[in-house]
């Protein structure tokens, strides 16, 4: 469903910078951000349809100077609230912000400055070529990332496996916050979750909504002295993640996510079932192998359980679909250009 941005009337770019207590970092990541607009991208290259380029930041209930630093830095467009409500709803924030403010795409980096704002057009240009709607950076890819805790390395990649494998899509980097969204994607999104993360569910959201999607290669070193804003705790990062894509996975596929476990335990059910008949036929007898068809029971019925609960998952789905296409012809209507 990717999307060719019309340039009659120029495109605007805002970058949008999610914050929380940056006071240190916010005014560097600016001054970085501005310096990489004058690069020949935006000049001499594919960048030159850029009528406006802005900078957004969301701050997320900060406590500290990070707002008042942001506006000495000369930040466009700053939304801040309080209190701190975590970056799923700083980014529902920067969305409706980005298209009230006439974005046709908007880009996601973090304040912290581990990435680096050069490689923003490596982000847009699928966007521009009109053959992709979303651009995730991938710390995962050609490009190693520098200092990774490797937990954090062994466990993006097994999520990524493993929600590629429901989903039918290879999917690389569930969490990098670095990525870039045509305005399709934009009014297409829809965040049930606000209380943690966006990443993987936003990942998920995409892809069920038939959105092309593309992992680019980038650099990036972690701080060995960063303290981590999400949470402090791996454990809870994991279990939070977790929750986000296994509901976010059954709500965009179901039938997979239910069928397919379903369909598993229906046949291994008649794996027992094979082992009483040809005990029974041996020795006309029931009783010693009854387990067997216990075990049989059991199975097929837990299947079969599944498997009605990924029809009635499948139809909610339906209705879901047909509401967040309302919704959207809504949004489209309202950020009309």
């Amino acid at each position: 469903m990717s999307m060719s941005i019309e340039i009659s009337n120029g495109v605007k770019l805002i970058v949008n910078i999610p914050a929380y207590n940056e006071e240190k970092k916010i005014a560097e990541t600016v001054g970085r951000i501005k310096k990489s607009f004058l690069e020949s991208f935006y000049s001499e290259g594919k960048g030159r349809v850029f009528s406006e380029k802005l900078i957004q930041m969301v701050d997320d209930g900060s406590t500290d100077d990070t707002v008042a630093e942001a506006k000495r830095a000369g930040v466009d467009i700053i939304v801040a609230y309080k209190p701190n409500r975590r970056l799923a709803y700083s980014f529902k924030q920067a969305v409706a912000s980005a298209l009230e403010n006439g974005a046709d795409i908007m880009v996601n980096i973090d304040a912290d400055g581990q990435f680096d704002p050069l490689d923003i057009p490596k982000l847009l240009e699928p966007i521009l070529n009109g053959t992709h709607d979303m651009i995730i950076a991938n710390r995962f890819g050609e490009i190693k990332a520098k200092n990774i805790p490797w937990t954090r390395n062994f466990l993006n990649r097994l999520a990524a496996k493993m929600v590629g494998f429901f989903l039918g899509y290879k999917t690389e980097d569930l969490t990098c916050g670095f990525r870039a969204h045509n305005r399709e994607t934009l009014m297409r999104l829809s965040l049930a979750n606000v209380n943690f993360t966006y990443t993987q569910e936003t990942i998920i959201d995409a892809i069920g909504k038939n959105l092309k999607l593309k992992w680019i290669p980038i650099e990036v070193t972690y701080f060995a002295d960063r303290e981590p804003k999400i949470t402090k705790s791996i454990i809870k990062f994991v279990g939070n993640g977790f929750k986000i894509i296994l509901k976010a996975v059954r709500d965009v596929r179901p039938m997979r996510f239910f069928g397919v476990p379903g369909i598993v335990l229906i046949l291994l059910s008649f794996i027992p079932f094979v082992l009483f008949l040809v005990a029974y036929f041996s020795t006309l007898a029931i009783t010693p192998y009854r387990n067997y068809l216990f075990l049989f029971a059991i199975l097929f019925f837990v299947g079969l359980q599944f498997i009605i609960f990924a029809l009635i998952a499948d139809m909610i789905r339906t209705s879901k679909n047909i509401s967040e296409e309302q919704l959207y012809l809504l949004k489209k209507d309202r950020y009309k250009k």
